[in-house]
């Protein structure tokens, strides 16, 4: 959680006043206000307040919130307003109400960001968070394996240990948990989604290179006193998610958030002998604090939480207690222990309101005991998070800055087959970042960055954020970053072990692993028209981003007999560009549609050559469709949606015997999924929906799968789904 400061206009006349959330008189830190169809606005501050210029050829203040209705008010003079937004299942009247959109993109922020909302995230299943990007394109999903069914994401055509992703804003799936930790948050928790492309803030480390992915998940306080959801699809897999949340005092709200889930049916729909989706079995349990005193200016939330997640994967005949270690039967199992814990506390000097400090801390231990076949893999991860940060202006309101510290402690026991990887990595960092907003056409984000790490040595991390508005509904952004990590080569590409391959690390002068840390630069920019077309809104942008590393940890699986880690010689570079539009085509009717070109290509010891498995061509639509409400609130909601991806650059088997080799380039293909909801009432619904269901699977997923053991082996090359068509049925109750 940001601890957000206001922008508060300077001239004489003026709005100003207090948005609260409904039914209380706290404050809601960070709403949007805006002028309708202006280039004018502002966020609230952490008590609710704001100002802005009065615009007398404006007379329609907007202000909106993730997960609150969007409300619209008539004002024709300068006055205090004091405004209370109702949550999103509220229907309560106000002077002009607007439906939030699902997917919204920012015309303010000197950042791209793009905010996926919950609205967004009922459009399909959504069964845990790498599973809630299938309905926009703003980040790609694909199968990492042909074993373990987990979905790999992607944004400017890099994957995403090269994305910042957090929970909150405090850093989550990183380290031991970068494969498998997009699954570890169920999609009902998840409130909404903050996309950002590009180079990330100072104020949340150094790790982002192509973007940051943040998590809020939903708030005690204004979460259903109790949310039951349950989901089965046809391949055996079996989920239930409850919320119960209790407001304890005027200050205090407690949430108990359990979630379920397992797969105990076999599946092999192509006759391989391999299980295409693994057996498995997962148990996550949190429970959430909340303390709002808006009289006194702090905030706080505790969060504990405690996952275990267990998968069986490899040949269908594979008996654990027998075959275990042995050659009897190709087998694998994944069993993963984790402990969350986090706070936040956030204070607003009730004098000084634009003026505040925030300080952020997380514990976490996460352990994990796998082994592919008999290649054995094992690793504990304990890490420790600080941040401690102060807001405040330079002067007047226009100019903002925040200013702070932070500790990152990781702790690694980490073993592959008989070899001990163990390490510890220690950072402190500091950080300064501005903010100017002029209130109209300019706004810019310049941070700046030092850390001293143990492993990575001392560094200097900038990062720059520049909007301009040339006119009306028209938002042209650049940006600019640096991003530094340490690549944790094994965690990173488990998928490698469930093959034959030997694994190389080639490499005796860096810290880790014997491997020197990544470096890059990020920049580009963006292009966002908003525009009204038969008296309905709709909008276009582009985007285009490079990614050009300074030194980078190749994975080099050219030759079928093994995989290398090395350090880069030479240039690597990941260029990414994206054609967007959206309309509302007819009422209740929503089309977006997008393009998206990547060159991503580095220097192997084989030559520069692009990145295996990486579609160049990418094309997205998806067809939603919301009904009007009833006077019981009964309606429909329809969406459909298709990924079409052009023909994959599949690594070298030239090596292979001819009946293990594989073609040059995959054949392009497409997928589609689609979900129907029928909402019975704002208590209760039911939805029904399908997955690729156009029933397009890839060919011998499992190379050399009748000789598991032998030196052809192979699940790593994935260029489409392992599983054909599939249909699932839920239903969510609320009260």
């Amino acid at each position: 959680m940001l601890f957000w400061l206001p922008v508060l206009g300077l001239c004489q006349e003026k709005i100003s006043g207090t948005v609260k959330e409904a039914d209380t008189e706290s404050g809601l830190p960070g709403a949007n206000v805006y002028w309708l169809n202006s280039q004018t606005g502002t966020i609230t501050a952490e008590d609710g307040s704001f100002a802005i210029p009065f615009k007398p050829e404006y007379n329609k203040l907007v202000i909106s919130y993730v997960g609150y209705e969007t409300d619209t008010l008539l004002v024709e003079s300068p006055k205090v307003v004091e405004h209370w937004l109702q949550p999103s299942n509220a229907l309560n009247e106000v002077v002009v109400q607007k439906k939030r959109d699902a997917l919204q993109k920012s015309y303010f922020s000197p950042q791209n960001v793009v905010t996926v909302n919950s609205a967004e995230l009922l459009k399909a299943a959504c069964c845990n968070l790498s599973e809630s990007f299938e309905t926009n394109p703003a980040i790609d999903v694909n199968f990492s394996d042909a074993l373990s069914g987990t979905k790999q994401i992607q944004m400017l055509g890099l994957t995403s240990p090269y994305l910042l992703i957090t929970q909150e804003n405090i850093p989550m799936v990183r380290g031991a948990s970068q494969v498998y930790g997009l699954t570890f948050t169920p999609g009902t928790w998840v409130e909404s989604i903050q996309i950002t492309k590009g180079a990330g803030s100072v104020v949340n480390g150094y790790e982002s290179i192509s973007g940051q992915i943040n998590t809020e998940l939903v708030k005690p306080l204004t979460d259903k006193d109790l949310f039951v959801n349950g989901y089965a699809n046809e391949n055996g897999r079996l989920e239930l998610n409850t919320h119960m949340n209790t407001k304890l005092t005027d200050k205090w709200s407690t949430g108990l958030y359990l979630h379920g889930n397992q797969r105990n049916i076999k599946e092999d729909d192509n006759g391989d002998g391999f299980l295409d989706a693994p057996l498995a079995n997962q148990l996550n349990v949190m429970n959430r604090w909340q303390y709002q005193n808006p009289n006194t200016g702090w905030v706080s939330f505790i969060n504990l939480r405690f996952l275990s997640d267990e998968k069986q994967m490899g040949q269908t005949n594979f008996d654990p207690e027998t075959d275990r270690f042995t050659t009897n039967s190709w087998g694998s199992e994944i069993n993963s222990r984790r402990f969350d814990s986090s706070w936040k506390l956030g204070y607003v000097f009730p004098e000084l309101p634009f003026q505040s400090f925030g300080f952020q801390t997380a514990y976490n231990i996460h352990k994990q005991d796998s082994y592919f076949g008999l290649n054995q893999y094992n690793i504990d991860h304990e890490s420790v998070y600080s941040n401690l940060m102060f807001n405040s202006i330079i002067g007047d309101t226009k100019s903002k800055f925040k200013t702070g510290l932070t500790f990152g402690y990781d702790g690694y026991a980490e073993m592959v087959g008989a070899t001990d990887y163990a390490r510890i990595d220690k950072s402190v960092g500091a950080f300064f970042e501005y903010s100017y907003d002029n209130l109209k056409e300019w706004s810019l984000t310049a941070g700046l960055r030092v850390d001293t790490h143990n492993n990575l040595g001392t560094f200097v991390t900038p990062r720059l954020h520049v909007r301009y508005m040339p006119w009306e509904r028209a938002s042209l952004r650049a940006s600019v970053g640096r991003g530094r990590r340490a690549a944790n080569i094994f965690a990173e590409n488990q998928q490698l072990f469930a093959s034959s391959r030997q694994i190389k690390v080639l490499g005796d002068q860096g810290s880790i692993y014997g491997l020197e840390p990544e470096d890059a630069w990020n920049f580009g920019g963006s292009f966002l028209q908003g525009f009204r077309l038969f008296n309905r809104p709709g909008s276009i942008s582009l985007d285009y981003y490079v990614t050009n590393f300074i030194n980078q940890v190749v994975v080099d699986w050219e030759n079928p007999q093994e995989v290398s880690f090395y350090n880069l010689e030479g240039k690597s570079l990941a260029k990414s560009f994206q054609f967007e539009i959206g309309h509302k085509i007819l009422k209740n009717v929503e089309l977006r549609t997008a393009y998206k070109y990547y060159d991503v290509a580095t220097d192997y010891k084989s030559g520069y050559l692009q990145k295996p498995l990486q579609a160049q061509h990418r094309f997205f639509a998806n067809l939603g469709y919301n009904s009007e409400p009833n006077d019981r609130g009964a309606l429909w909601r329809m969406d459909y949606t298709v990924h079409s991806l052009g023909e994959q650059r599949l690594p070298s088997t030239l090596s292979n015997p001819v009946e293990y080799r594989l073609a040059e380039y995959s054949p392009s293909h497409s997928v589609m999924i689609a979900q129907i909801t029928r909402v019975f009432s704002d208590s209760f619904e039911v939805y029904i929906g399908g997955e690729n269901l156009n029933d397009y699977t890839q060919d011998n997923p499992v190379l050399g799968a009748e000789d598991p053991f032998g030196t052809n082996f192979d699940t790593t090359i994935i260029h489409a789904p392992i599983m054909g068509r599939m249909f699932y049925a839920g239903f969510r109750y609320k009260l």
